[in-house]
């Protein structure tokens, strides 16, 4: 049976509209849009993918990563082909950037059904990017939430504000990858804008969505001082509690910029360090930036190595040290 998309409108000639995302595509007959999702069959938009997973994994929830939400926990983790964003240097673009990708067919309840026989917290939408695949994800975090599970979401951001609130009551957890403060790289290296992703992060705090941050630093692209403050200016205008990860680059799909230099993550942190609480380091050996480390009198509160996580909190969310409350979902 072929589902209807959501958030679309008919227009004139059998064309459609497509509400989903700031790209606002209108698509002929037989048209597929840019994220190589959603279509027009016959002047009804539908999803192409309603169902159908591409990767799957029980990875630990530090991966996603999410640091200050169950740590230590293992989490479905699952994908659906294909992006709204175009970005030249994806990490997962044999995925994100390829709508015929081979996938296996599911359900929710079947998904969730996994989830509850791997003793996963919950389910991660992840790897590519979730809310194209909104119609399947909203169904599943529906069905989550009724087994009492967590649904968190590893996304770009790039969603309309009304199909995000829709879904938002849903999401218990979400990393937002913040690529730059600039909206010329977005434009350029990404194809998309700067101030949607903005407002998306605005709009999953105001909702009391659990939120964290990631920022790909690429080398001679968006590591300079000042873009780096700006990003960090940002997530502390928001909230200095907000855990902010600092990801190493590797070269990907289109783009050949040379590897993150560490020195380049330290100099992240640092620059980091003085406004907000909580700041990482990723896709790294180093042991820098891993421990969450408690900002009053700088006890070690959760241990990693790799990413396995290994929480010292005391009555749920306490530093063992000081008694200061850490910021750390654990129920």
């Amino acid at each position: 049976m072929m589902i209807t998309a959501a958030w679309w409108r008919p227009l004139d000639n059998g064309q459609v509209a497509c509400d989903l995302c700031p790209i606002a595509c209108r698509l002929r007959e037989g048209q597929t849009g840019p994220c190589a999702t959603r279509a027009n069959h016959e002047g009804t938009m539908v999803p192409l993918h309603y169902g159908r997973i591409v990767s799957s994994a029980i990875d630990p929830i530090e991966k996603k990563p999410l640091y200050h939400f169950h740590p230590g926990s293992p989490i479905l983790s699952v994908a659906a082909p294909g992006c709204n964003l175009h970005c030249m240097f994806c990490q997962n673009w044999n995925i994100s950037q390829n709508g015929e990708a081979r996938t296996l067919k599911t359900s929710p309840t079947d998904l969730v059904a996994m989830a509850q026989a791997e003793e996963s917290v919950g389910i991660a939408f992840t790897y590519s990017e979730p809310l194209v695949w909104y119609e399947f994800v909203k169904d599943t975090a529906g069905i989550v939430r009724e087994k009492g599970l967590k649904n968190v979401l590893v996304t770009n951001g790039y969603l309309n504000p009304e199909p995000l609130a829709e879904l938002l009551p849903l999401i218990d957890a979400a990393n937002i990858d913040l690529k730059s403060m600039d909206d010329v790289f977005y434009r350029k290296i990404c194809k998309a804008r700067l101030e949607p992703v903005l407002a998306s992060i605005r709009q999953f705090r105001e909702a009391g969505v659990h939120l964290e941050i990631t920022n790909l630093l690429i080398p001679g692209h968006n590591d300079r001082d000042d873009q780096i403050t700006a990003l960090v200016d940002f997530v502390a205008g928001l909230d200095q509690d907000i855990p902010l990860h600092f990801s190493a680059y590797h070269p990907a799909w289109k783009l050949n910029a040379q590897p993150t230099p560490p020195a380049t993550l330290q100099r992240a942190r640092e620059l980091a360090a003085g406004k907000l609480k909580y700041v990482y380091l990723g896709n790294t050996n180093s042991s820098e930036g891993r421990d969450t480390v408690c900002p009053d009198c700088g006890t070690v509160v959760v241990e990693r190595s790799g990413y396995r996580g290994v929480g010292k909190l005391t009555d749920g969310d306490r530093c063992p040290g000081c008694g200061a409350r850490i910021p750390v979902v654990v129920n």
